[in-house]
């Protein structure tokens, strides 16, 4: 298998997942099922994606094969989940759910036979080592990035510090060495000067040395997916604004060492990036002869 970027788009009246090539050639759709797949999230060695759906009632996470095939729900019990992420390790995962008017972030196995909640909050990820998640914290008018230690409990805001404006933010992501994370974020100003300025920053895994990677001036931009080597950065960003229409959020890719950007999709809206998985830099596969087999048939041809 080659690298892939897994993302969500609606191009046909409802959200599928597809898979292209990290330059975003070759998109592929991969569900092809009239309701609403969204939050892909690569398994670490490859070979399966988890994802939320509303095909059988309430949103909840669904685990499928690669190439979209043996698609079942993970829980046995429906409720109204989303945003599923793999540990690193590929035996659990973070995902999202609501009760009471909050937003609950649970630890489950893969199979979703052994649950915990651990946090309030949402857009949990897992730090590299699996040792922590961040996610985004607090109350309505004042969200914030916290991370919390799993083996020790302990809960802490990484950014804003206490005192500065308010700001509202959209899920973090770590860099794949966990020494950075990367986040949306969108600073909250009087309603009679609103401007959108939502884009894209990186800090360092404890909340010092924030840069802005994305222009602000631009349109609106969210969701950051790092690439596995560390070097680039995948965003979602509003494209063709007009006045009463909605924003079609198409997939970019940014180079962090001289910021240039290029533009992945040109079709569709509401785009959402899920993670971007390299075989180079992935987990061991479980041994398959009959994959084997069919690998050195190909080759020999």
């Amino acid at each position: 298998m080659t690298a892939k970027i897994v993302f969500s788009a609606n191009r046909n009246g409802n959200r599928e997942i597809y898979l292209m090539n990290p330059d975003g050639s070759q998109q592929i759709n991969v569900t092809n099922h009239p309701a609403d797949d969204i939050t892909p999230d690569w398994s670490p060695t490859g070979e399966q994606i988890l994802f939320a759906s509303n095909r059988d009632g309430p949103r909840d996470i669904y685990l499928m094969e690669a190439d979209g095939t043996n698609v079942r729900r993970v829980f046995e019990k429906k409720n109204d989940r989303s945003f599923p992420r793999w540990s690193p390790d590929g035996k659990q995962m973070t995902y999202m759910s609501w009760k009471g008017g909050q937003t609950l972030i649970y630890i489950s196995t893969i199979d979703g036979k052994k649950t915990e909640q651990v946090a309030l909050g949402s857009g949990p990820t897992w730090s590299p080592d699996g040792i922590a998640i961040a996610f985004v914290s607090g109350a309505l008018e004042r969200k914030q990035i916290s991370v919390l230690n799993l083996k020790t409990g302990v809960e802490k805001i990484l950014f804003p510090a206490k005192g500065e404006p308010s700001w509202i933010g959209s899920a973090p992501t770590w860099s794949p060495m966990g020494d950075k994370i990367a986040f949306s974020w969108l600073q909250r100003v009087p309603l009679k000067d609103f401007i959108e300025m939502e884009t894209i920053y990186i800090m360092n895994s404890d909340g010092t040395g924030l840069m802005q990677v994305v222009d602000e001036d631009g349109p609106k931009a969210s969701c950051p997916v790092w690439s596995p080597l560390g070097d680039e950065l995948l965003y979602v960003q509003a494209v063709d604004i007009q006045a009463a229409q909605p924003f079609r959020f198409q997939i970019f890719k940014i180079t962090l060492e001289d910021g240039k950007s290029k533009q992945l999709t040109d079709i569709g809206f509401g785009h959402h990036l899920g993670s971007w998985f390299d075989p180079a830099y992935a987990l061991p596969v479980s041994f398959q002869p009959q994959l084997l087999e069919t690998t050195w048939g190909k080759t020999k041809q």
